[in-house]
Order: C-alpha cells, then structure tokens, then sequence
C-alpha cells in the first residue's frame, strides 16, 4: 500500500490567518477538518520546514479539528529566515513552546493531541514537558533531541559513510581536505552577507537532509527541496538552533521524560533512520515507557508508508 493510499483525502483550511506573538513576528495559521471535533496540533520539522497540505491527512477530518502553523521565520510566517529583515536571536526553541500556547489560546482549546515529527518530535517533547496539562496525548515520529552525538552523527562524518555521494556535495562548500565542525563552519556560510556564498550553503546543507531522507530517494525528492529562498530559510534556521544546541542541556528531553507521565503516547520510528538513529527513539522510550513504540521498516521521511501507517492508526485510535 502506498502513502497515498493510506492518508486521509486531501482537505483545504475552514480558517486560516496571520498571528502576531511578539518580537515583530507574524505566524500563519490554519484549521481543517471538523470545527467541533478533537483539537489537534501538527507541529512541522526542520526546524524551519513549514507546514503543508499532506499533514493535514494524517487526521480523519470528520474527527479532528486540525491547527498547522508555521513556525518562526519560514513557511509564511514574518519575516522569512531568506531575508535580511530575520533576527535570528528572538527563534529559539522557548520562543516557540511559548507560540503554540499562543496559538492554543488564540484558537480557544484548553488541551489538544500534540503530534510531531523530526525536530518536531523535539519541540512536543519540550512543550509537553513544560505544558503536561494542555497535552491530551503524544503522536511523534522519527526522534531527534538535538544531543550533540545526534548533531555530530549527521553533520560531522559517520552518516556521511552511509552516503558518500551526498555528503560530497555536502563538504563541497567547505573546501577541499575541511576536518573542523562542520556545524559551526555552515554557519559563517550561511550568514555571509554575499548570495554567492549563502545560497549556495544553504542548498548544499538542505538537499543533504532531503537526500538521506528516505530509504529509497529520487530526485524529484531533492528537487522538492530545492527552492533557494525555502533552502536558505531552512538551512539557516536548522543551523542556527543546530550551533545553540536548541537551546537543551545534553539529554534534557530524555531527562525530563517522567514529565510525560499520564500522558497517552505513540512513539514511530524508522528503523534505517539515517537523519534520527534509532537510538534516541529507544532511549525516549526507555525513559518513557508507558508510550507505545513502533519501529518499522522504513527510514526517516514521514512519507514512508510503513511510517504514514502508524501513525494515522495513531491519530485514529486517540480520535475519539
């Protein structure tokens, strides 16, 4: 079965709109689904990847009341991550927990299914944490924590040997022989003022996700990813809560996990996870385990069917 065959029909937004939460920010918002039925929130990757239709299918629209919003400085929130008006030091990761409960009041919901993915696993795990009383339950995928040993495991060498072509292109704008934190070096690149400096960083750092994504890739995948203005934005902004550590102590979201108690919760992870090893997700789930923890055959896109799969079953158990 393919993704397409197990996702929900596509649905446009009832509502939609614009929401000022401070430091000269205005995010996009959007409802779908059913007015009256379960609040739920979709909190995108990246971070900086933006919100799109097909995440509004992994909920039965006849159940849910579905919120996606752009998070800060990407998608169509304001100002964008590409252009010279973004501060970059009003996004961090507390910034964000304190928008979604911006958006939670905006929208009148007292509690709501949190649901996320890559870095938005990290920030569900960091809003619930802080939030435990607005969560009515959990559904994330694909862990990621923003540990330094997951940092350095995608972007300082050992995912690289499971994908050498890519992680060429990827060192490509670092120069011939680099050997230092490639992390912190992306950053001097993508903050350089010359677009023939920064664009071309911000593409080589964006299709090294886009391509080690997926079990199977194609290029219709990379292209997808492409866009120099989307590129830039989601680079930068991954870089830049990449060097701040999101703004954690080492292992804080594993720390505080028994914050999570009572909390229902589903955990999906691919098990050739190239961009999110599997260690985390068990860790997580070690730390928490009264969640459900499904480790599937897949990689680390939540395109994959095996992934799509459980996580709508997720969404259609906790539906009522």
């Amino acid at each position: 079965m393919t993704t397409e065959q197990i996702l929900y029909p596509p649905i446009e937004p009832y509502d939609a709109g614009m929401l000022s939460v401070g430091d000269g920010q205005q995010l996009y918002w959007e409802e779908c689904g059913n007015p009256d039925g379960k609040p739920a929130v979709f909190l995108h990757g990246g971070p900086g990847g933006g919100c799109n239709a097909d995440q509004r299918r992994y909920f039965n629209p006849d159940k849910y009341r579905i919120v996606l919003f752009d998070q800060r400085q990407c998608g169509r929130s304001t100002p964008h991550a590409a252009t010279p008006a973004a501060d970059f030091s009003v996004n961090t990761t507390w910034k964000l927990v304190a928008d979604i409960e911006t958006v939670r009041a905006d929208r009148g919901i007292d509690s709501w299914l949190v649901f996320g993915g890559s870095w938005g696993s990290a920030l569900a795990l960091a809003y619930a944490e802080a939030h435990p009383r607005r969560v009515s339950e959990l559904v994330l995928r694909g862990i990621f924590t923003l540990r330094r040993k997951e940092l350095d495991w995608f972007y300082n060498g050992p995912a690289g040997m499971m994908s050498p072509v890519w992680w060429r292109a990827f060192e490509e704008p670092l120069g011939a022989g680099f050997a230092g934190d490639r992390i912190s070096a992306y950053h001097d690149l993508l903050f350089d003022p010359d677009p023939a400096v920064h664009l071309p960083a911000g593409l080589a750092w964006t299709r090294w996700e886009a391509a080690t994504s997926k079990l199977e890739n194609t290029q219709a995948d990379i292209d997808a990813w492409s866009d120099p203005a989307y590129a830039l934005a989601f680079a930068r902004i991954e870089n830049h809560f990449f060097v701040h550590g999101g703004w954690f102590a080492d292992n804080q979201l594993i720390d505080l996990a028994d914050r999570l108690a009572g909390i229902p919760g589903v955990i999906v992870q691919g098990k050739y996870d190239l961009c999110c090893p599997v260690v985390t997700a068990d860790d997580l789930h070690r730390a928490w385990p009264e969640a459900d923890y499904k480790l599937v055959l897949a990689g680390h896109s939540i395109a994959e069917p095996a992934i799509a799969k459980e996580l709508v079953a997720a969404t259609d158990r906790f539906a009522d």
